[in-house]
């Protein structure tokens, strides 16, 4: 079982760029999946997350109206869209899966390998 996120780089202040995150050994269509953001010397913080079904989602305030997690079932891959980017959303992105209905989830049973995003100002 292993989730990968890339689509990671560096962008300018108010560029975008979108994350993926694919799974490998087991089908996300039956997990929930959340994408988190962890910055140097900075708690990690949880962005976003969609259920397993797509129809919910969250976003944390620092993003709403900036970011949107969408996913491809037949691809096994999640995305997370972003817009608008900022020098604060400078951070590792990590995805992790959660198996089965629950939504939003409390905890993660997979976690991915990181994507480093850069936005200069």
């Amino acid at each position: 079982v292993q989730l990968q996120a890339s689509g990671g780089g560096l962008v300018q202040d108010g560029g975008s760029l979108r994350l993926s995150c694919k799974a490998s050994g087991f089908r996300l269509e039956f997990s929930a999946i959340g994408w988190f953001r962890q910055a140097p010397g900075k708690a990690r913080e949880e962005v976003s997350c969609v259920s397993s079904s797509g129809n919910m989602a969250y976003y944390g305030d620092s993003v709403k109206g900036r970011f949107t997690v969408s996913r491809d079932n037949a691809k096994n891959t999640v995305y997370l869209q972003m817009n608008n980017l900022k020098p604060e959303d400078t951070a590792v992105y990590y995805c992790a899966a959660r198996i089965g209905r629950t939504f939003p989830p409390s905890y993660y049973d997979y976690w991915g390998q990181g994507a480093q995003v850069t936005v200069s100002s």
